[in-house]
């Protein structure tokens, strides 16, 4: 081991890309240096953290997050959002472009959000750009300002100031970011099929199921894997919900498209039998389906169809979820509880905890091109979270750390207790409190 080596790591269960095992993990200069034998001698004037049989995992990478800060810090903010990932064992977000004021649709706009964000972040922070149907202009420079990517939305967004694109916008969009090598992001709804279906306003959770029908999410991942396919652009389906979809994602990925899916905690774990009518901290667009909607979503996860599990953190203050679905704020907060909330349904299912870190680490760094980030392997930034996987807790919203305590988990038993959190070998947070801000802005390496 060598001498510049500032501190030890060690667990009997350390999960690496080659498995889980016992493992000291030395860190110098914030980098993992080595992953040594449990016993390896620990070099002089090195700090030893023994974590006993608590997991040591990968920091998870959590891309996609609405901290909505500046703008509408009434409903999150960096300092906020940040510690509630801190807390629960996120070591790296990828902030969305809406619903801050401005969106991230341009160089200035990006450089107004990462002013505001730069001493308020608790974990490390990058930001993607917004494409919309007036900014083609702005996308490369935002692309060589550092932004991860580009979202854009096939129906409502849900503010005024981030419109969606139609299929002509769409296309125009996606050769121009594809003509730098860029990759969009694309909330996959398809406006036609929810202005056909039926609105019925009220606290019934079935009638709002009703009103974002799977065909909404299948035509518009239809319409997508044909525009990436002719284009040959790379695209990425956002908090994936209808498992009708599944067999042309299969189908588009095997056939070589470049188009890669994520989804959700509450997908994975909520089911539509379980909300209760007027219960609108359930809703989110497109929206919780039923449980044999998602068992083929695990499905889906074990056989590679979906790469990656994140938090779609959207979150409002309380007096917009009101007991009518239809007009309530569409978003759950989850920031602080995707780990938990997974593992806790992973092991029902007999998933392992090495692929939890495979949908919520590693997938999530491959997919931003975070090659420093997802993995417990030398050259990596040093960033864990300690996990007790088989200690269990009850969720109390006002121990939650995200600005406004509206939770789905509500009252939850879940499985698995984030100890401690660290950032490239600093301690974040001790047992759910968060330490200071120790957080970098992170930009798109070329």
């Amino acid at each position: 081991m060598s001498d510049d080596v500032e501190l030890v790591l060690r667990s009997t269960r350390v999960i690496t890309p080659g498995g889980t095992r016992a493992a000291s993990v030395a860190v110098a200069a914030g980098k993992i240096v080595a992953v040594l034998p449990h016993d390896a001698e620990v070099p002089a004037g090195a700090r030893l953290e023994d974590f006993g049989d608590d997991v040591l995992l990968p920091g998870l990478v959590d891309t996609h997050v609405h901290v909505n800060d500046p703008g509408r810090t009434e409903w999150e903010g960096f300092w906020t959002a940040t510690r509630a990932a801190a807390a629960g064992g996120v070591t790296t977000i990828l902030d969305m472009p809406l619903n801050s004021l401005p969106p991230t649709t341009t160089v200035d706009n990006l450089r107004v959000k990462q002013e505001v964000a730069r001493a308020k972040a608790h974990v490390d922070v990058g930001f993607w750009g917004g494409a919309l149907p007036d900014n083609v202009k702005d996308l490369a420079p935002l692309h060589d300002a550092g932004v991860y990517g580009f979202k854009c939305f096939l129906s409502p967004s849900g503010v005024d100031e981030f419109p969606e694109l139609d299929q002509e916008q769409l296309a125009t969009s996606l050769a121009e970011i594809t003509g730098f090598g860029g990759l969009m992001i694309v909330h996959a709804e398809d406006p036609h099929h929810l202005d056909a279906a039926p609105v019925v306003p009220g606290p019934k959770y079935a009638d709002f199921l009703a009103s974002r029908p799977r065909d909404a999410e299948n035509t518009a991942i239809g319409n997508l894997i044909a525009q990436a396919r002719r284009l040959d652009a790379r695209v990425h389906v956002l908090h994936l919900s209808s498992s009708d979809a599944l067999p042309l994602i299969a189908a588009a990925k095997a056939e070589g498209v470049r188009i890669t899916v994520e989804s959700c905690p509450h997908y994975l774990t909520l089911t539509a039998e379980e909300v209760p009518d007027g219960a609108s901290e359930f809703k989110c667009c497109p929206p919780i389906r039923e449980a044999a909607n998602q068992d083929l979503l695990w499905d889906a996860l074990a056989d590679g169809t979906i790469d990656c599990i994140v938090s779609d953190h959207s979150p409002s203050t309380a007096d917009l979820k009101t007991s009518d679905f239809s007009t309530a704020w569409g978003g759950i907060s989850s920031l602080q509880l995707g780990l938990p909330a997974i593992w806790t349904e992973a092991r029902r299912r007999g998933r392992t905890l090495e692929d939890v870190v495979r949908w919520m680490s590693a997938a999530p760094a491959q997919l931003a091109g975070l090659a420093h980030k997802g993995a417990i392997e030398a050259g990596r930034d040093a960033d864990f979270a300690v996990l007790a996987p088989e200690e269990t807790f009850t969720v109390v919203p006002a121990e939650l750390h995200h600005r406004n305590q509206v939770t789905a988990y509500a009252g939850k038993t879940l499985h698995g207790v984030v100890k401690s959190t660290w950032l490239r070998g600093r301690q974040i947070a001790d047992h759910g409190i968060p330490t200071e801000p120790t957080g970098l802005l992170l930009e798109r390496q070329n």
